[in-house]
């Protein structure tokens, strides 16, 4: 199905691993992964750490599995992550010690440290016209899987809620599995171009990787927007809760909000993917940036539901805006042999702004209040806008390609 046969066969069969793929890791950990912890006995301070250890996966894989992309061929790759989608889900139901769920879930975030930045990689070169608009579209599929998820996930969870300890949460589980098996599946009956022959690789070939990557500077700005983004986003998703409840607002208002925001990234991400292969890239960047640190640091003046509404919109809008040129970018700046390993260095990063930014405007929030916390995404959206601007100055890159 998803072979030589046409692009649109090649495309859609990539949309629907997404899809299937991130609806199956998100129902395991929204929002039965705190309940099931707490279930277990595990304290607050357990549950924080359980939660953290998924996206230390991103942090550490993203970018050796980009390398090794380049080098031993993306299926097999990501037959790697269908097999820990379809594995993982199941290492749950064994679980009866909260501590088990530490290892358990750093395995699990390895399916999607490894699916993603292949996918991208995939698409760059597959789709070399239009990867803007086909990255953004791919996207959007994983954005619907991780809406629907928390919402069939919360069902299941109050279906089951009549039987004893904790089989409501066994279920969510199995629905994971489940859910992992078409992404499997598609994943099987994928084709690659040419698949290398399987070889081990020198620890030189990540080593140069690394260097190339990081020695290039427009590369390095890129990644340091989308640090940057998901620094101020990390912040706002743990932290807006919390504003709407010193507000007198409740946490079905933060579910309104959020779910307004995954569905405006969701609709606007094709659009802004098609104006990326269009405009500048590097100004979209620069204004998405832009608008998502101004709308992150307005957030401790709103006070009536609307205004919040206004702004999560506005942060969407601009997330959605520099997120998708970024990866675009990127496509354009690296050479076609090093595209996994640029878009496995992109996914880390990203992961470090988004461990970071709960972490370091939690303790800015304790220390001087939600104003200061929030600020600080702002004024490191807007140092790494000037950085970016001043790293990719040059004429916009065409002989290199």
């Amino acid at each position: 199905m998803v072979g030589h046969h046409s692009a649109p066969d090649a495309m859609y069969g990539l949309f629907l691993i997404g899809f299937f793929a991130i609806f199956s890791t998100t129902i395991s950990k929204n929002p039965v992964l705190p309940l099931f912890s707490q279930a277990l006995g595990a304290g607050d301070a357990v549950i924080g750490l359980v939660a953290a250890v998924s996206p230390l996966a991103g942090i550490l894989f993203s970018f050796p599995v980009g390398v090794l992309s380049d080098h031993l061929g993306k299926r097999r790759l990501l037959i790697a992550s269908g097999a820990v989608f379809l594995s993982a889900p199941l290492l749950y139901l064994f679980i009866t010690d909260p501590l088990w769920l530490i290892p358990v879930r750093f395995f699990h975030g390895m399916a999607t440290a490894i699916l993603g930045p292949v996918i991208a990689a995939m698409i760059a070169v597959r789709f070399p016209g239009k990867k803007g608009e086909v990255l953004g579209q791919y996207s959007s599929a994983t954005l619907i899987g991780r809406t629907l998820a928390p919402l069939v996930g919360g069902a299941i969870i109050s279906f089951f809620i009549v039987y004893p300890g904790i089989i409501p949460y066994r279920m969510v589980y199995l629905t994971a599995a489940i859910a992992a098996v078409p992404a499997v599946i598609l994943i099987l009956l994928y084709r690659e171009d040419t698949p290398g022959p399987l070889k081990v690789l020198p620890f030189s070939a990540f080593r140069r990787s690394f260097v190339t990557f990081f020695t290039n500077r427009r590369l390095r700005a890129t990644a340091l927007v989308d640090m940057a983004t998901y620094f101020a986003f990390g912040a706002f998703e743990t932290f807006l809760p919390l504003v709407l409840l010193s507000r007198g607002m409740g946490a079905y208002q933060a579910g309104i909000l959020f779910a307004a925001q995954t569905l405006i990234i969701a609709v606007s991400k094709p659009v802004f993917g098609r104006l990326a292969d269009q405009v500048d890239k590097r100004l979209q960047i620069v204004v998405g940036l832009f608008i998502l640190g101004g709308s992150v640091a307005v957030i401790p003046f709103a006070s009536t539901f609307t205004t919040f509404l206004l702004i999560s919109s506005l942060l969407a809008l601009g997330m959605s805006l520099s997120t998708v040129a970024t990866s675009a970018y990127v496509a354009d700046v690296a050479e076609k042999e090093q595209m996994g390993a640029s878009m496995g260095a992109l996914s880390s990063i990203m992961d470090i702004g988004h461990s970071a930014g709960p972490l370091i405007t939690g303790i800015i929030v304790a220390a001087a209040g939600f104003g200061p916390g929030f600020f600080v995404s702002f004024l490191i959206a807007t140092a790494v806008c000037g950085i970016f601007v001043l790293s990719v100055r040059e004429p916009a890159p065409q002989a290199e390609n």
